[in-house]
């Protein structure tokens, strides 16, 4: 029996010209006058009979048929005899003539030696041989009469003979006798149903001696044609019962189930049989036999099954399901998508409806404003003033041409040279409209002057004054005392058809702006999605490539169904050296349904450095996975440190499934911030969900939190634990869904996030309470993701509580922020979770010893090598640089808290949010701009920063550092700069550096380079702080247009610096990953950074770092220096800014390629997955 439901009923294959009915369901071996698809044959030893080939003609079917269908008529009359086995007998007859037609006994037996096929549907097939004689067996009926016998004529050559002269007649009877042709298919016809109904009788009869309950027809079944299934009933359990049908599928139950029932046939009374169309995609058919209600024959519950040979086999057949279901998805993706613009289109013409009702309200009561205030201007208007002005004619209307007449003598323009009339109408509805001069009129007594003006169309008051020149020129007026002039147009538009009109007007001005602004917004919506997905790209194949110098593919973007080609280099790799390697593969993170691939030696490509190994992907392959041995079963290997290789593979038939991650952490931007914490959260949290990957946050409710960045906030559910009631709310933050946890013993209404004395005892609250939310709440996620000493304690107490009651799918993964605080509970945490990395951005106090102290006594006299080499509580400086960059993180070894945990420990860099750095969607820089117009805009930015800071406004290189002043961010080589630049008098904001520069004879000289520098920060040290306060006091008041230090963090002023600077300084002494340099290069900045950390990791210096740029997929970005003294900072600038002065273009060129570097999430979060599933091995 079938363990899962199957399809549909089988589709009944289309009736061709056979006799039978279309549509029917059932075909029993009763109805045995159509004649079957293909001919019938069975295997027989050929009997070679020599022929006169000269006088044979190739024959046809239908006049051959005559004589074997005159043969079976006359058998059958005489005897109804069967037909036996191979050599049967001969039956010879004269012709006879009756009624006008020919009828021939032929020679059947020659005929079967000689394997002549039937053309055309004359029979099926039996064990795919032909159907003929036994040489020796004699064609008998024992109900023919012995005196009726015809005996068998054993002589081959006479047999021969007349089989010759036969087929001779047969050809003269086919091209003489056309009108035979009808009632030669009606007697073939005949003949094929007695053929048949002999096979059918000898199979049941070997089939019953054997014990069988069922056989097919043809026994060997092959795709897209129809079998006839048989049962003995009476060897069934169904012998007693009335109906008989048949259930089945095909292909292992998978495939085109059907039902079917049968009929009992006339073989003997026990048989029952159907028809069944095989489909071509078929390799098996499986069925039993059922009464249509509860009673089953199923083969003793083993089923009965049928090959199917000569179509699919299970793997052929596996790939046509996953084409199946690719089409199959692919249509739901379109209905989906269908459905969804549908209800989007619904959405928008239901928007539009309020918006244009909105619309139409507003231009209702502007038009009431202007209506009233009209009104009153109206109240003031006159057809003339006396002795002041007038017109003529005195009665006009709208497109009227009218001469106004003014008196200059009658006001302030008395003695004014020239006139000018500058006019309006309707209360100056449309603004200036009317501009004319006045000339002198000789007519009228006084001092006259007059213009002619058209009236405005649609007016109906006219608003004026008169001015000594034109616009823009006039330095006196006549305004009627502040009045202005005002005239009614006597012979205007009634004045409720002209409201009428101008609140139509003002409703289509609305809607115009409106159209204008969300073409606007959509085009600026498209261009970002279209270089967000760019961006993508890019770094999907940048990833790919990344490990070029170890391993790839060829083509490096492997696709489902199609060969790859791996290469690898074991000479970097733990397999350097070794005789063999091995590749041992398998897809969709080790769980594809084939398993493993059988491990394949790799052999050396043509390249030489490179072994290589050929895969076929499947088709339902979304990830390959591989790692290499140096022997067939085992030995030494190259997992990628217990990572694995994983490349994606595209076009599969499936997706990846999402993972189901939670982040409990007590921090998250921009609702609940504090420092670098919660934009990690958020950020991450986004760019793991763009990827498909289901992410929730879970966040103590405080009172302070920031809830106008939270959308659809609302209470969710309660529940009681810790001796208390917790509430739990929901909203979505920045798309993400977030739960907040609210308990009322008041642990989080306190007005702040930390702070408090008990801040362990509050989290450790809420760590427990989270986990307790997710198992109350039925949550399985896969990953746990807790960040820094607040939620340590969510490692051990999963691990402890949860893990073996009732949330035993997921894995901790614990990411450390800061190593100041919490060092216990880190440490615990790193020996409880499964995966842990890091990106500290200040590691002062993970490596215990006092920084100040080494910058005091130390650090000034460091040369440009930085060749010291500070070793407390077992760590290097030089290991403390390379704790967070993958540069260096498996180089930790002496902090206690990391060390014992080495194998789960990895480095992974930072990333910026795109979103929230954007120079194309930034509110706070004048014009937005992308990689295509950096020049422009960051030209516009610089001259709205320097407008900003009061700096002289000119075309200077500027030098930004934004930054906190603490000692690990080199604040000694900020001072440095700054006295530096003053010490050699250059006019500049903060800055001045010799530069030397060839001239075009090749000599060098140097050149003092005027550079504006803005400084954006503030110090933690108070210290620091009045240091930085005193040199920003003497540098304003001495150099005020060219040096600014704002020393408070200001958000829009940092937007500002990103995009106006044309260099970004970050002179760290040591730097765990960095933002800075990142978000500069996101605005077209060039970043001078000293090559350390995280720095070393993202800059590339255009003169030094080709080779290692190309080896990470990228290009030189940037300038850099390796000392921790003035010289090395020297060093980079003065390139730098050789740079800006003698090869502009090639700069600018530069801060194109910059901003389409992508240092966002997209390849952070890639390496996050990789440790999640890592995580989940």
């Amino acid at each position: 029996m079938p363990k899962t439901q199957v399809g549909t009923n089988t589709q009944k294959k289309d009736q061709n010209d056979n006799g039978r009915k279309d549509g029917s369901s059932t075909s029993t071996s009763s109805q045995y006058s159509g004649p079957s698809k293909k001919p019938v044959v069975m295997e027989v030893e050929p009997v070679e009979v020599e022929v006169d080939h000269e006088k044979k003609k190739e024959i046809e079917f239908s006049p051959e048929m005559k004589v074997v269908e005159k043969l079976v008529e006359t058998e059958n009359k005489v005897d109804k005899a069967s037909f036996a086995n191979e050599h049967s007998t001969v039956v010879k007859s004269d012709q006879l003539e009756e009624n006008g037609r020919i009828g021939r006994v032929e020679d059947v037996i020659e005929l079967r030696k000689l394997e002549i096929t039937v053309k055309g549907d004359i029979g099926d097939v039996v064990d795919g041989t032909k159907l003929t004689r036994k040489q020796t067996d004699v064609a008998q009926c024992d109900e023919i009469e012995e005196n009726k016998t015809t005996e068998i004529d054993e002589d081959i050559t006479k047999t021969e003979l007349a089989k010759t002269e036969l087929l001779g007649e047969i050809d003269t009877l086919t091209y003489k006798e056309p009108e035979m042709e009808g009632s030669s298919l009606k007697l073939k016809l005949e003949r094929d149903a007695l053929l048949r109904k002999m096979v059918l009788e000898d199979l049941a009869e070997e089939s019953f001696s054997r014990g069988n309950k069922i056989f097919v027809y043809p026994k060997v079944a092959k795709p897209d044609q129809e079998i006839e299934v048989f049962l003995n009933r009476s060897l069934s359990t169904l012998k007693n019962e009335p109906d008989v049908m048949i259930m089945g599928a095909f292909n292992d139950w998978r495939w085109k189930s059907f039902t079917i029932k049968l009929n009992k046939t006339q073989l003997n009374g026990i048989w029952w049989s159907c028809q069944v169309y095989i489909p071509k995609e078929a390799y098996k058919m499986d069925f039993v036999f059922f009464n249509g209600k509860y009673v089953y024959e199923n083969n003793k519950n083993k089923d009965f099954f049928v090959p199917v040979e000569g179509g699919m086999d299970v793997f052929s057949f596996e790939d046509f399901l996953l084409e199946e279901k690719r089409r199959e998805l692919e249509k739901l993706a379109a209905e989906q998508a269908e459905r969804e613009r549908q209800a989007e289109e619904q959405r928008r013409i239901e928007a539009e409806k309020a918006v244009i009702e909105a619309e139409r309200e507003q231009a209702r009561v502007e038009t009431e404003r202007r209506r009233e205030t009209l009104q009153e201007v109206m109240k003031k208007a006159v057809r003339s003033a006396d002795n002041v002005w007038y017109m003529e004619p005195s009665e006009f209307n709208g497109e009227d041409l009218v001469r106004l007449y003014y008196n200059r003598s009658s006001g302030p323009l008395a003695l004014a040279k020239d006139i000018w009339i500058h006019g309006g109408h309707n209360n100056w509805k449309d603004g200036l409209s009317i501009t004319e001069s006045l000339v002198s009129s000789n007519i009228k007594d006084d001092d006259w002057w007059y213009a002619d003006v058209v009236v405005p169309d649609r007016a109906l008051v006219l608003d004026w004054v008169f001015a000594d020149g034109p616009p823009q020129s006039a330095t006196l007026y006549d305004n009627n005392h502040r009045q202005d002039f005002h005239a009614i147009v006597p012979k205007c538009l009634p004045e409720e058809l002209y409201w009428v009109e101008e609140q139509n007007q003002i409703y289509k001005k609305l809607q115009e702006e409106r159209r204008l602004k969300e073409e606007a917004i959509r085009a600026k919506s498209e261009t970002m999605a279209r270089m967000k997905a760019e961006t993508k790209e890019r770094t999907i194949k940048i990833f790919l490539s990344s490990q070029k110098h170890i391993v790839y593919t060829e083509p490096l973007d492997v696709q489902a169904g199609n060969t790859v080609t791996v290469l690898y280099n074991p000479s970097n790799t733990l397999l350097n050296g070794k005789p063999e390697v091995w590749f041992r593969c398998s897809f969709n993170r080790w769980t594809h349904r084939t398993g493993p691939l059988p491990p394949q030696k790799m052999f050396p490509d043509d390249n030489g450095s490179h072994l290589k190994a050929i895969v076929k992907v499947p088709l339902d392959a979304y990830m390959m996975d591989f790692v290499f041995s140096e022997k067939e079963d085992g030995g030494i290997y190259d997992n990628k440190n217990g990572m694995d290789y994983h490349i994606p593979v595209f076009g599969g038939v499936i997706k990846e499934p999402p993972m189901h991650i939670v982040h409990v952490a007590v921090e998250m931007a921009p609702i609940a911030k504090v420092g670098g914490l919660g934009d990690v959260v958020t950020s991450l949290s986004r760019a793991i969900q763009d990827l498909g990957h289901n992410v929730n946050i879970i966040l103590p409710k405080y009172d302070c939190l920031n809830l106008s960045n939270v959308k659809d906030f609302q209470f969710h559910r309660s529940y009681a634990w810790g001796g208390t009631e917790i509430k739990v709310w929901f909203g979505k933050v920045e798309g993400l869904s977030v739960y907040y946890l609210e308990p009322q013993n008041g642990l989080f209404w306190v007005g702040c996030i930390y702070g408090c004395r008990n801040d362990g005892e509050r989290f450790g609250f809420f760590c427990h309470a989270a986990l307790e939310f997710l198992l109350q709440s039925g949550f399985h996620p896969d990953i746990l993701h807790c960040h820094d000493w607040s939620s340590a304690p969510v490692a051990w107490l999963y691990k402890d509580h949860y893990m073996h009651y009732g949330l035993s799918k997921a894995r901790v993964v614990f990411t450390i922020h800061n190593l100041e605080f919490g060092a216990q509970l880190i440490g615990k945490a790193m020996a409880y979770s499964d995966k842990a990395n890091t990106f500290l951005a200040d590691l002062v106090d993970a490596v215990g010893f006092d920084l100040l102290t080494f910058w005091s006594s130390s650090l000034l006299n460091m040369k440009s090598s930085f060749s010291i080499v500070l070793r407390l509580n077992n760590f290097t400086l030089s290991a403390l640089e390379k704790l967070v960059s993958q540069t260096y993180s498996k180089e930790v070894s002496g902090n206690p808290i990391i060390a014992p945990h080495l194998h789960k420990f990895h480095g992974i860099l930072n990333g910026i949010d795109p979103d929230i750095w954007d120079p194309y969607n930034d509110k706070f820089i004048p014009i937005s701009y992308t990689s295509d117009n950096v020049v422009e805009g960051k030209r516009a930015a610089k001259e709205t920063l320097q407008q900003w800071l009061g700096l002289k406004r000119s075309d200077l290189p500027l030098v930004g550092i934004i930054t906190r002043l603490t000692v690990q961010k080199g604040i000694h080589l900020i001072k440095h700069a700054i006295l530096r630049t003053l010490e050699r008098n250059g006019q500049v904001l903060s800055l001045s550096l010799s530069v030397s520069i060839k001239d075009k004879e090749g000599l060098i000289h140097l050149r003092k380079c005027f550079i504006s520098v803005v400084l954006l920060g503030s110090a933690p040290d108070p210290r620091i702080q009045n240091d930085f306060v005193n040199l920003a006091n003497n540098l304003h008041s001495s150099h005020g247009d060219r040096v600014r230090l704002c020393l408070t963090y200001d958000e829009p002023l940092s937007h500002l610096i990103y995009a106006g600077a044309d260099f970004i300084v970050v002179p760290s002494i040591f730097e765990p990953c960095g933002l800075t340099q990142l978000t500069a290069m996101r605005y077209g900045s060039i970043p001078v950074v000293r090559k350390t950390g995280g720095l070393c990791d993202t800059v590339f210096d255009v003169d030094h770092d080709k080779e290692r740029a190309e080896a990470q997929s990228l290009e030189p970005n940037g300038f850099s220096f390796e000392g921790a003294d003035s010289a090395g900072v020297d060093y980079a600038l003065n390139r730098a800014i050789s740079a800006w002065y003698d090869s502009r273009d090639w700069f600018n060129a530069l801060c194109k390629r910059v901003m389409e570097q992508d240092w966002s999430w997209n390849r952070p979060s890639l390496d996050y997955l990789e440790l999640y599933y890592a995580a989940r091995k």
